[in-house]
């Protein structure tokens, strides 16, 4: 899959091709359903297939200081979509100038002029252009207008609730991971750099790797979690998987703390990882996070969370 950092990157000999367009924070099963719809039409029609996204996230330009916590990185929402088979990932830079092109414009800059869009499929709810004006209906009438076709994909329902980055969100803020999973059609992530902590769990016997995630990181509720580890390289890719992980998400208040931590004790593993990307799924919620009475009494409860850990994530 080829990956573009704006339409700039786009070679100058590009033919036609067949676009969605979304956020897709989280490339959660609703997400897949609609760009699997793309990728499917791009195969029938001979044409490659371009998932057209956005960085920053369009929130944070549009209403500074309201961008909502994200389920992936950009880099890892690459990485998902590139295993839906599609051909293109383009990360669209989206800037104050870029919000403020009225719907035909931002037709033009983003699908027509650079791209040559033959068709276009988005989620039923897709708006565009300043103030959102611009919706399914009128990327149609526009298509008409640019030569392209466009489809509004039904979104996934499932017990009356619509599978969203929304709904995940809230499921992951509250601790509710299966909820999360069955959404996601995998474990939730928290992406990355490993720093030095108090380095108290090395002198209980349980050295834990602290995690400083990536800015907006969706963390989940406060908590004790099984979970799987995995390395990341120098661009935040996914590399080797380190194995199941008993994960802290909260301020260790047997310690007095008070800053909020996610930290991971990885089973079976020896090694350095500070200063490196760590990837963390989290799988299942152990239990809320505890005052206990005594470090006897923390170090009796981190053994048996470990043993649950065990017993909850299979080995690769």
């Amino acid at each position: 899959m080829q990956r573009w950092r704006s339409l700039d990157d786009v070679p100058e000999d590009w033919g036609r091709c067949v676009v969605t367009i979304g956020v897709f924070d989280g490339v959660h099963r609703g997400h897949q359903a609609i760009i699997a719809r793309a990728v499917e039409r791009a195969r029938e029609v001979g044409l490659p297939s371009v998932v057209l996204t956005f960085n920053p996230h369009p929130s944070e330009v549009v209403r500074p200081g309201s961008h909502p916590p994200e389920l992936t990185t950009q880099t890892r929402r690459s990485e998902l979509v590139g295993g839906l088979g599609v051909d293109v990932f383009c990360a669209l830079p989206f800037t104050t100038e870029f919000s403020l092109l009225e719907p035909a414009d931002f037709v033009h800059a983003a699908l027509v002029d650079r791209l040559h869009t033959a068709q276009v499929l988005v989620g039923e709810n897709f708006r565009f252009g300043h103030g959102a004006a611009g919706d399914v209906a009128m990327l149609t009438a526009l298509g008409e207008r640019f030569g392209y076709s466009a489809s509004g994909i039904e979104l996934l329902e499932e017990n009356g609730v619509v599978v969203s980055a929304t709904y995940i969100r809230g499921r992951v803020a509250a601790g509710d991971m299966a909820a999360a999973i069955h959404a996601l059609a995998r474990p939730h992530r928290v992406d990355g750099l490993v720093e030095r902590g108090d380095q108290r769990g090395r002198a209980l016997g349980y050295p834990t790797a602290n995690l400083r995630p990536e800015k907006y990181a969706a963390i989940p509720a406060d908590g004790v979690y099984a979970g799987v580890a995995w390395q990341l390289d120098e661009r935040g890719q996914t590399g080797e998987r380190l194995g199941a992980a008993a994960i802290s998400v909260g301020t260790n208040p047997t310690f007095e703390g008070h800053e909020r931590r996610v930290e991971a004790y990885i089973l079976d593993f020896a090694g350095d990882l500070y200063g490196q990307g760590l990837g963390i799924e989290f799988v299942s919620r152990l239990r809320g996070m505890e005052r206990f009475d005594s470090v006897d009494a923390l170090v009796a409860q981190m053994r048996r969370d470990v043993a649950d850990t065990r017993a909850l994530v299979p080995e690769a």
